[in-house]
């Protein structure tokens, strides 16, 4: 079962700040260390994808009626919201005649629709045959770091977030976006920030995640596609109430019925 977030608009830093450390303020290692992002895209794959295997991920690809078109490759990246346009793009530029850059009249066409013309019958098998190019694995790397993963734990240390923080901030801009809607990460986080203060402020970091998280849950039940919570009420919030903050393994959860661990 795989859920998407909101269209996604151009304009995602959500008016970023430089980094601070961790609310810990201790020697924790955040979301950017290796292991602690290889957990975050297993925490992630779990959800978009039911498996831990995210780097079998790169060839996925299926249009699960979201109105978003084609959903693919590690993130999700979509047909209809603008990244998967991007992604392409970036491949087209360091590769140029590989088999997706055809599709690029196409996909511009489409961005904004769940259409599927210009596209088929072709594209995904294309894409898959992609999918084996270690430089489309890279631009898909790069795409999700520079569109969610870095966005993400930047604003998260800059609310003095321990890794957990960090986490619950990229999987809400993996679903939501960082658009300008009543359902974007930004607005999730004015939401938590109406009801309590991050470390950053003198805040409570437990305090300050439990709102983050009871908003992230309003906005998920605000579309139906989104409408199972159980990546944040039998996952994050878990790990939350075990006073993971440092979000480390063991780490045993359950997204759409499915039971996982990473030890």
């Amino acid at each position: 079962m795989k859920h998407r977030r909101p269209v996604l608009a151009a304009a995602l830093l959500l008016a970023l700040t430089g980094c601070s450390g961790a609310g810990s303020g201790g020697p924790e290692k955040g979301l950017d260390d290796p292991a602690k992002k290889d957990i975050a895209m297993r925490l992630v794959s779990s959800a978009e994808n039911s498996s831990l295997d995210w780097k079998a991920q790169y060839r996925y690809i299926e249009d699960i009626g979201d109105g978003r078109g084609y959903t693919a490759g590690i993130i999700g990246f979509c047909s209809g919201t603008g990244d998967m346009l991007d992604l392409v793009e970036l491949y087209a530029g360091r590769t140029p005649g590989n088999v997706l850059e055809r599709y690029l009249p196409a996909l511009r066409a489409v961005d904004g629709t769940d259409s599927h013309e210009g596209l088929d019958p072709g594209f995904t098998g294309d894409w898959a045959r992609a999918a084996s190019d270690p430089a489309f694995q890279q631009a898909q790397n790069d795409e999700r770091d520079r569109v969610y993963f870095d966005p993400a734990v930047r604003q998260a240390k800059a609310d003095g977030l321990g890794t957990l923080g960090q986490f619950a901030y990229y999987d809400a801009i993996v679903m939501h976006g960082g658009g300008g809607d009543s359902t974007s990460f930004g607005s999730i986080r004015r939401l938590a920030l109406d009801r309590a203060l991050p470390p950053s402020q003198g805040g409570d970091e437990v305090a300050y995640l439990d709102a983050f998280l009871d908003a992230r849950v309003w906005a998920m039940r605000q579309e139906e596609a989104h409408s199972d919570t159980s990546r944040v009420d039998t996952a994050q919030r878990v790990f939350l109430r075990n006073g993971n903050l440092a979000l480390d393994p063991p780490l045993d959860w359950q997204v759409y019925g499915d039971g996982f661990h990473i030890g």
